[in-house]
């Protein structure tokens, strides 16, 4: 007899398939250095970082050059300094040593939200006499759409190298295949 199942009755493949997950990216950073080499540093640094410093910028997000509008883009003026160059995009971080703890906590609360989701699709998707096929293909999905497709839109938007995308896109494969697995071998049966 098939019975249905909830979100409440997958917490512990919820709760464990995050801790799996963080510890992968935990491995795959620290351990494996898989992302050491994904931003190179400027050349001739300090004299950028000099002339940022006196420009007093808060923490955020940048473009420059900078427009406030399709229209202000066609301007003849910002487009000379478009081809004139440098582009970019830059992120202004606090001042200070990185609050890895406050980033670890919130890396944790995002996998944790994430596995929230892949219960609830795979609740929908299958009961509790599906086949570990079934289990694995909604997990699996869903985990690849929330950890692998984003790094699509950081090199179609933001000009993120697609090498570095791909290793993104490889860790998103891990963890899908990682949460699946924890699906799987939590899975309430009927």
């Amino acid at each position: 007899m098939e019975i249905e199942v909830t979100l409440s009755g997958l917490w512990l493949p919820i709760l464990l398939s995050a801790v799996f997950c963080f510890v992968d990216s935990s491995i795959i950073l620290m351990v494996l250095q898989l992302h050491n080499k994904d931003y190179g540093p400027l050349p001739d640094e300090e004299p950028v970082r000099d002339a940022l410093r006196g420009q007093k910028i808060t923490p955020g997000l940048y473009t420059f050059p900078h427009c406030h509008s399709f229209k202000e883009m066609a301007a003849s003026g910002h487009m000379e300094k478009l081809n004139k160059g440098p582009n970019g995009f830059l992120t202004i971080l606090p001042d200070g040593p990185p609050a890895m703890g406050k980033y670890l906590t919130q890396w944790f609360l995002y996998l944790l939200l994430v596995s929230v989701f892949i219960g609830y699709l795979t609740s929908l998707a299958v009961d509790s006499e599906a086949s570990t096929r079934s289990i694995v293909q909604a997990a699996g999905t869903a985990s690849m759409l929330a950890y692998c497709l984003p790094a699509v839109m950081d090199s179609i938007w933001k000009s993120i190298p697609w090498s570095v995308s791909c290793k993104f896109i490889f860790d998103g494969l891990i963890f899908s295949a990682v949460t699946a697995a924890t699906f799987v071998w939590l899975w309430p049966q009927g």
